[in-house]
């Protein structure tokens, strides 16, 4: 049996997985730099940036044991800080400084909502299952920001969109965690994988995506909802069956 990994070169290799989340604040930052400076096509590339870093530093998370070798630090804080800048706060601004927001006042109220949703289920202590599940739209606020603007989606239907997504934050649908839940995990994560190949495709297109490729792209959009769906009515027949029922 292995002696455990608990020495100096231990410790900073699991304090160098911190370092990588945090790259996302500095990612953020430049989203929102970007945003301003009317660099759209480089803000959506710096959002899949940050999906890669946020897919991948769990498994080095506990790959390395990071919880147990740096126990002082709240890497689970840190992805939440992290993840909303970047799949919330970022992909606002963007929108709103794009003009994808209706203008004046109206834009930064509509650009509000979908913040004020996000922080509620960021607060939610239910926010993440114990069986690896979201708990209402899971804030991916980046990639509807993604779809909407290489979409060309008018002032209108941005707005319709946003406000759609922002109630179903409330609505306790349990959303797969691509990475960590079981139910299909391989299907999923293939299928992950290959939608973020095809948004790089997609990027390389903009401002002329080939809208086939979107819409293949979408299908994994579908999928994931699909399953999610399936998943939550699944596990709600189960609990309704195990309840005890009386004469």
């Amino acid at each position: 049996m292995s002696a455990p990994q608990t020495g100096s070169w231990h410790r900073l290799r699991a304090m160098s997985v911190h370092a990588y989340t945090a790259l996302g604040v500095v990612l953020a930052l430049l989203m929102v730099h970007m945003s301003y400076a009317g660099e759209v096509e480089i803000v959506l590339w710096l959002f899949l940036a940050a999906m890669i870093i946020d897919g991948s530093d769990g498994f080095l998370a506990r790959r390395f044991r990071v919880k147990d070798l740096v126990p002082g630090f709240d890497g689970a804080l840190l992805d939440n800080i992290v993840d909303y800048i970047t799949y919330v706060f970022a992909p606002m601004v963007l929108l709103w400084s794009g003009g994808y927001l209706p203008s004046g006042w109206l834009g930064g109220v509509l650009a509000s909502v979908p913040l004020l949703a996000s922080c509620y289920q960021f607060c939610r202590t239910d926010a993440k299952t114990d069986d690896h599940f979201f708990v209402g739209f899971p804030s991916y606020w980046n990639i509807a920001a993604f779809y909407l603007i290489v979409l060309g989606a008018s002032t209108a239907a941005t707005t319709t969109t946003l406000l759609v997504l922002a109630v179903l934050v409330f609505i306790p649908v349990k959303y797969v965690y691509p990475s960590r839940t079981e139910a299909a995990w391989w299907l999923t994560m293939t299928l992950t994988a290959l939608w973020l190949v095809l948004y790089a495709v997609i990027l390389i297109q903009y401002p002329s995506p080939n809208l086939w490729l979107i819409g293949l792209s979408g299908v994994y959009v579908l999928y994931y909802a699909a399953l999610s769906l399936r998943l939550t009515l699944n596990q709600r027949r189960q609990d309704d069956e195990r309840r005890p029922t009386y004469a």
